[in-house]
């Protein structure tokens, strides 16, 4: 059994968000790329691990699997409570970093889920409008959590950064990608710069993020 954790995850997806938690609460790690949409071994690996076939799928030291983006920032946050993850029990912006952390799996995420593929869900047919409906009513989505960002704050919370903030940064790099949201939902965008040059996460936001387009 490896004293060590194993996170197997696909460059600038889902699992980047998990990674930066673990570089953040100072967990060591082994890192296995996987393409979870292209068959083999490595996907067969995930398979047995994950049977959704999704990343990140996490595997602790004990040999326990963990898979949920939000299921492992709540996870950790209970291991390493100073590495910041989400504001301490009795703190008033703990109630909103945990509204808003269930908002981005329950509310934007599904629309990936479905407009990435969008014929898988609604046949050739019908997957232009779902993926045309999808991407609309993201960006729904995406200004009400700009509206929702703190004021004054650098943050999302405020004054201190939480995971609320690596969400904002990996998934801004997503549909729409990150002039929209210069143009259309500053607060995030700024929140997304700043966690890039985070000298914490710098290395791996720049290697995982690289697969996207910049503004």
């Amino acid at each position: 059994m490896s004293a060590r954790w194993r996170l197997l995850g696909c460059r600038g997806c889902g699992s980047t968000i998990a990674e930066a938690v673990l570089v953040l609460a100072g967990i060591e790690y082994d890192r296995e790329e996987i393409n979870y949409e292209e068959a083999g071994p490595a996907r067969d690996r995930l398979l047995a691990l994950n049977p959704l076939g999704q990343v990140p799928t996490l595997v602790m030291p004990d040999g326990a699997v963990m898979t949920e983006t939000a299921a492992i920032v709540l996870h950790v946050d209970e291991l390493h409570p100073d590495a910041g993850l989400l504001p301490r029990p009795g703190d008033p912006r703990r109630r909103d970093a945990l509204r808003w952390l269930v908002f981005f799996v329950a509310a934007i995420y599904p629309t990936f889920t479905y407009g990435d593929d969008p014929a898988k869900w609604a046949g050739a047919g019908g997957g232009e409008a779902l993926r045309a409906s999808t991407n609309e009513h993201r960006e729904k989505l995406w200004m009400q959590l700009d509206a929702a960002a703190a004021p004054t704050g650098p943050y999302f919370l405020g004054e201190h950064t939480s995971a609320l903030d690596l969400y904002i940064c990996v998934a801004t790099c997503w549909r729409p990608r990150r002039a929209w949201f210069l143009a259309n939902a500053p607060r995030l965008h700024a929140i997304a710069t700043r966690v890039e040059a985070d000298p914490r996460l710098a290395a791996l936001l720049s290697r995982e993020l690289a697969v996207y387009p910049r503004d």
